[in-house]
């Protein structure tokens, strides 16, 4: 079941953004916005939030390929 992730951004009367994001575990969350950060300029201030230090989750997906049973016809 995937998780919803949010990021929420607040802009402050004297022009600074605030980017927060929620639902990412594990360094994922910095990934989130790293192009956005980039775009928007010098990060001054950063604060993790507890899922920053929880274990990020693994989605791991397998597939088989195989012929129904009439191998050398």
């Amino acid at each position: 079941m995937a998780v919803k992730q949010e990021i929420e951004f607040t802009i402050n009367p004297d022009g600074s953004v605030g980017i927060a994001v929620k639902g990412a575990k594990g360094k994922s969350c910095t990934e989130l916005t790293r192009e956005i950060e980039e775009a928007l300029g010098i990060v001054q201030n950063r604060t993790y939030t507890s899922e920053y230090y929880q274990q990020e989750e693994e989605v791991h997906t397998s597939l088989s390929v195989g012929t129904s049973g009439d191998k050398d016809k």
